[in-house]
C-alpha cells in the first residue's frame, strides 16, 4: 500500500517567497520613513545625516586651509566646529535633550561661524592685487567665495533636527490637554471665552510648530535653491581654473542653476515640489557622486598617486567637494517630501 506524501516546496518557490517578504518589508519601510518625515518626526535621522556631512565637510576646509598654511587663529575655528558639530549629531541622535542642548547651540554657532568666513574670504579677494576691480581673476585664484556658506549645509541640518519630533514619538496630545477637543484658533475666537485652559487657550502658529510637524516644504525649498546656487557658482570657477578640461565639468554648472529653478517653482506649486523639484535633486545627487569619482581619480593619478596620497589631496581637486553638491539634492529631496506650511 503506497501512502501519499505532501513534497515540501520546491527550492524556486521558497526564494519566490522570500522575495515577496522582503520585497513588502522594503515598501513598509519606505512607506513608515516617509509618514514620518511628512509628520517631522526623523530627528535621529537628521541629526545623525547632520553628523556625517560635518565631518566630511570638516576635512574639505581642513586641507583647504592647509594650503593656506592656517596663516590666521580663525582658519581653525570651522575644523574644530565640524568635529564638535558631528558630537552633537550624535548626541542629538542618542538622545532628546542632546538634540535640543547640545545639538542646536553647536548648529547655531557654526552657521555663525560660516558667516563670518564668508567675510574673511571676501576680504581676502578685496586684498589681492586689483581687489574686486578684477572679480573673476581674483574669485578664481583666491580663496572660494561662498565655500564657508556652504559649510553651513550641515549646521543647518542640525538647527532643523533639534526641533523635530523623534521617530519613535506618537500623536500624543500634551499633558492637561483634550486630543477630541481642539484649542482657540485666535486670540479673538469665542472658545477663548471657555473656562479653564483646556480648550480657551489660544493655540499659536509658528516656526517651530510647523518645524515639529513636518510643515516647512516652502522653507526647504528656499533653502535648496540657495545652497544650489553657492555650489553651482563654486563648481563653475574650480573647474574654470582646469578649462573645463573634461566634459563632465559642465554638468554641475547646468544642473545647478535648474534645481535652483525647480526649488524656487516649489516654493510657490504644490506640483512643482512633487514633479520638477526630487527629479532635479536626484539629478544632483547622482552627479555629486560622479564627481566624487572624478575627484579621485584626478588625486590618483597626479605624480606619485597613492605612494604620496595625502600631498595629491592637499594639493589636488578638493576630493570632497562634490560632496557638497550632492548635499543641495538631499536638501531637495527633503524638500519634496514635506508638508506645505499652513
Amino acid at each position: 500500500m503506497e501512502i501519499e506524501t505532501e513534497r515540501p516546496a520546491s527550492r524556486t518557490t521558497a526564494r519566490v517567497y522570500r522575495f515577496g517578504s522582503a520585497e513588502q518589508d522594503l515598501e513598509e519601510a519606505v512607506g513608515t520613513a516617509d509618514e514620518d518625515v511628512r509628520e517631522g518626526r526623523f530627528q535621529r535621522s537628521l541629526a545623525l545625516l547632520a553628523a556625517g556631512s560635518s565631518l566630511v565637510t570638516g576635512l574639505e576646509v581642513s586641507y583647504e586651509h592647509y594650503r593656506g598654511s592656517y596663516s590666521r587663529r580663525v582658519m581653525y575655528t570651522p575644523v574644530i566646529l565640524s568635529v564638535a558639530l558631528a558630537g552633537g549629531g550624535v548626541a542629538g541622535f542618542l538622545s532628546r535633550r542632546g538634540a535640543r542642548t547640545v545639538l542646536r547651540p553647536l548648529a547655531a554657532l557654526t552657521l555663525a561661524d560660516g558667516v563670518l568666513g564668508f567675510y574673511f574670504h571676501v576680504r581676502g579677494i578685496a586684498r589681492k592685487p586689483g581687489g574686486w576691480r578684477f572679480p573673476v581673476t581674483n574669485m578664481v585664484m583666491g580663496p572660494p567665495v561662498f565655500a564657508p556658506l556652504l559649510f553651513g549645509i550641515s549646521a543647518y541640518l542640525g538647527l532643523i533636527a533639534s526641533y523635530l519630533r523623534r521617530e519613535d514619538e506618537g500623536q500624543e496630545s500634551p499633558k492637561g490637554e483634550l486630543p477630541w477637543i481642539p484649542r482657540a484658533a485666535h486670540a479673538g475666537h469665542w472658545m477663548t471665552k471657555v473656562p479653564g485652559d483646556t480648550v480657551s487657550r489660544h493655540e499659536s502658529i509658528s516656526l517651530k510648530q510647523d518645524l515639529r510637524e513636518g510643515r516647512f516644504q516652502r522653507h526647504m525649498a528656499a533653502a535648496t535653491a540657495i545652497a544650489a546656487c553657492f555650489s553651482g557658482f563654486e563648481a563653475w570657477y574650480s573647474h574654470y581654473k582646469n578649462n573645463f578640461r573634461y566634459a563632465a565639468q559642465w554638468t554641475p554648472v547646468i544642473l545647478a542653476p535648474a534645481l535652483v529653478g525647480a526649488s524656487v517653482a516649489a516654493i510657490k506649486s504644490r506640483r512643482a515640489a512633487h514633479t520638477w523639484l526630487p527629479a532635479l535633486s536626484l539629478a544632483a545627487v547622482a552627479d555629486g557622486g560622479v564627481g566624487f569619482w572624478y575627484h579621485a581619480r584626478g588625486v590618483a593619478r597626479r605624480p606619485g598617486g597613492r605612494k604620496h596620497l595625502l600631498y595629491n589631496i592637499m594639493y589636488g581637486p578638493p576630493v570632497l567637494a562634490p560632496l557638497l553638491f550632492s548635499a543641495c539634492g538631499v536638501l531637495g529631496l527633503l524638500a519634496s517630501l514635506l508638508r506645505r506650511e499652513k
